[in-house]
């Protein structure tokens, strides 16, 4: 390991092995360690983490004990469980997977969305000998809004403006309609923009600012003939207020692929729930992801070794990459 290339440490898991990573053996030593316990002889060498497996809030005692740490790559975009604020204090850079999910996220909302309109939830739990005569609904013409107006909001919202939806964003701070979003305004006018929408979807990251954002006010905005999709992080929602919403006629249903405890527990009334769509947190997670999730890595490695800017660096504070618009 004295060749004068980096050392990186890959911080794997046993159910979830990445792909070869021949390419990123090429510019650096890898390690292959199967958690962050067994980091401990590398710690006065490493100078990356290639945080594969979810030990991750484990390294938040490593930080300290390694000297020339200099970056973590995340495997996920959602970096709530890696954002620590040692990490600008020694000096190590956060990056995440912004952009590998999007594809996969936008489908499934659109899915999800046709699944209630098309009343495909509703025919999956039909016996036999049932035929029910209530007609479909349409999603075209309808108006989605989206809660975080990122990469992946944005991509989502791409798709369903190209099935014939209007769109409407939320974001951190307002700015100007562009090519997908014919309107993007701040947190403060959110109410407003929830009595318009036939579709909310929440793709919001978890920070301080977005905690339970959505709770019995923001519910009791929606229409009733409304549906929630939240494929953004289960606690910038209020479970019991969305559950009292759902079960009191207050919206018309919901599909869910994030919940603040997973697995979901089999006593909670959502399993139950006849206009719920549960998801078990894969809504991004499209066949070749992983191969996705390396190519972004190899690449921002190369940077580092180039002594160039990293691509999908996370602003500790905010919880995310800003560079992902949102």
């Amino acid at each position: 390991m004295g060749d004068g290339r980096p050392l990186v440490a890959m911080v794997d898991a046993v159910d979830r092995p990445p792909p070869d990573l021949e390419a990123a053996e090429q510019l650096a030593t890898v390690v292959r360690v199967r958690g962050v316990d067994e980091l401990a002889p590398h710690l006065d060498r490493v100078d990356v983490i290639f945080a594969w497996n979810f030990d991750r809030p484990c390294l938040r005692n490593v930080i300290p004990r390694a000297p020339r740490l200099r970056w973590i790559q995340s495997i996920s975009a959602g970096v709530e469980d890696l954002a620590f604020p040692e990490l600008r204090a020694h000096g190590v850079v956060l990056t995440n997977a912004a952009g590998i999910y999007d594809p996969g996220l936008a489908e499934s909302v659109l899915g999800f969305l046709l699944a209630f309109s098309a009343r495909i939830l509703e025919d999956a739990r039909l016996s036999a000998g049932d035929w029910p005569t209530e007609k479909t609904t349409l999603v075209r013409g309808t108006t989605a809004l989206i809660a975080g107006a990122g990469s992946i909001g944005t991509e989502t919202g791409r798709l369903l403006r190209s099935v014939g939806l209007r769109v409407r964003g939320v974001a951190r701070t307002a700015r100007p309609p562009d090519d997908v979003f014919e309107s993007i305004v701040g947190p403060d006018d959110l109410q407003a923009e929830l009595a318009m929408a036939d579709h909310v979807v929440n793709v919001l990251p978890i920070t301080p600012a977005t905690h339970k954002m959505f709770g019995a006010r923001e519910f009791a905005a929606m229409k009733p003939t409304a549906v929630f999709v939240n494929i953004g992080r289960g606690a910038t929602v209020d479970e019991p207020a969305l559950i009292h919403a759902l079960r009191g006629g207050v919206i018309a249903g919901a599909a869910l692929d994030v919940f603040e405890e997973e697995p979901l527990h089999t006593d909670n009334p959502l399993w139950r729930m006849p206009n719920v769509l549960v998801s078990p947190h894969r809504a991004g997670d499209h066949e070749g992801w992983e191969g996705d999730v390396v190519t972004l890595f190899v690449d921002n490695l190369r940077r580092f070794v180039a002594g160039e800017p990293l691509r999908n660096v996370v602003d500790v504070e905010l919880g995310y990459a800003p560079g992902a618009r949102s």
